[in-house]
């Protein structure tokens, strides 16, 4: 990633088709959190049949359409919060490819969910929570459900499994526990074999051992963050999903191998875009500065 010193804003992707105020009012709080400006951005995907005068008049409304839930979004941003600075952008494109491209110059990405089915997000035009946690190279935020604000003890959850990803994902989670004025707990989750071989004390000790390790210097340099460590045993979605229901959000590192969609989204982070009872962090595997 390159240096943070650039990522100056807090980019939201506005769907003109259902304004999600959960997403919005996330957004503004981490603008003033992180004392950056937001953008929104809407895109116009390029409608099917070619140039003729039937499209060019549909895109002409689809534009004004956007201009519409844009005014919209800066009305609500202003309801939030009056002080934040707030720019828009209308844009031709395919929304997912224009988060995606506007996230080069993002601190964070943050979009809401429209609650698709799996093959929707695969396949749809309309898909974006997915292909933006997949390919953008900032954080993306997916708000689905509203941060859990009234817990006794505010905490975030990080899902951590040895991998490059989830120590970005720690890093992350940390500053973002920071900003929040939350504790922080890292979770490991341990699959359960279909046959149980070797000791399994043994590998609890070792994940332990990495757990700690990823969590490792952390505490000093964020002393008013504190950190907790579990490994359970369990399937990774259920479990950070059981979590995420008294969490204020769950970070997680974005890996995968691609599949046959062509993303490298891990299944565990897909599930969690679908489970999760607050917002989701996707964090890439690479985060400099």
């Amino acid at each position: 990633m390159e240096n943070t010193a650039v990522r100056n804003e807090v980019i939201v992707g506005i769907d003109p088709r259902q304004q999600s105020v959960p997403a919005l009012a996330w957004a503004v709080d981490e603008a003033v959190r992180r004392r950056l400006p937001l953008r929104l951005v809407l895109a116009v995907p390029p409608l099917p049949g070619g140039q003729h005068i039937d499209t060019s008049w549909r895109l002409t409304m689809l534009r004004a359409q956007g201009h519409e839930a844009l005014a919209e979004a800066v009305a609500t941003v202003r309801a939030l919060h009056a002080e934040v600075p707030v720019v828009t952008e209308l844009l031709d494109g395919m929304p997912s490819a224009v988060l995606c491209q506007k996230a080069e110059r993002a601190r964070v990405v943050v979009v809401g969910s429209r609650r698709l089915t799996r093959p929707e997000e695969l396949f749809s035009a309309g898909s974006v929570a997915v292909p933006v946690s997949a390919r953008a190279d900032c954080p993306v935020v997916v708000v689905r459900e509203p941060e859990h604000v009234g817990e006794r003890h505010p905490h975030l959850v990080v899902g951590v499994d040895g991998s490059e990803s989830a120590r970005a994902a720690v890093e992350f989670a940390v500053e973002e526990a920071a900003l929040h004025g939350a504790a922080l707990r890292a979770v490991w989750v341990w699959r359960r074999p279909v046959v149980s071989f070797g000791d399994e004390a043994a590998g609890l000790d070792e994940r332990r051992r990495i757990l700690s390790e990823t969590v490792a210097g952390w505490a000093e340099k964020y002393p008013d963050v504190k950190i907790t460590r579990d490994v359970v045993r369990g399937h990774p979605v259920e479990e950070l999903a059981l979590a995420s229901a008294d969490a204020l959000l769950v970070v997680v590192g974005r890996h995968g191998r691609g599949g046959y969609s062509g993303m490298k989204l891990g299944s565990v982070v897909h599930g969690l875009l679908h489970r999760a009872e607050c917002p989701v962090i996707t964090v890439p595997g690479s985060r400099h500065g």
